[in-house]
C-alpha cells in the first residue's frame, strides 16, 4: 500500500484531487487513467478501483490507500 501523497506523486496529481476522487466526486477520464496506472492497475481494472458507476468503490485500492493514510494521522 502507498500513502495518499505517494499516490498523488506517482500519478502526477495533487493530494486534493486524490481526496476528491476518493470522496466520489466526478473527475476526468485522464485523472482516472493516471490513478489506475499509479496503482499498477490496467485500464480494464477500472471497475475494481472506481466501481461500475465510475466512482471510487468502498473496497477499492484507492479507498484502501486513503484509509491507510488516515490511520497514520
Amino acid at each position: 500500500m502507498m500513502s495518499k501523497a505517494e499516490l498523488a506523486r506517482k500519478a502526477g496529481l495533487s493530494t486534493l484531487t486524490i481526496d476528491r476522487v476518493e470522496a466520489g466526486r466526478p473527475c476526468r477520464l485522464d485523472t482516472k487513467r493516471k490513478i489506475l496506472l499509479a496503482l499498477g492497475k490496467r485500464i480494464s481494472d477500472k471497475d475494481e478501483v472506481f466501481g461500475p458507476d465510475g466512482f471510487a468503490a468502498e473496497s477499492s485500492p484507492l479507498s484502501a490507500t486513503v484509509a491507510m493514510d488516515a490511520a497514520r494521522a
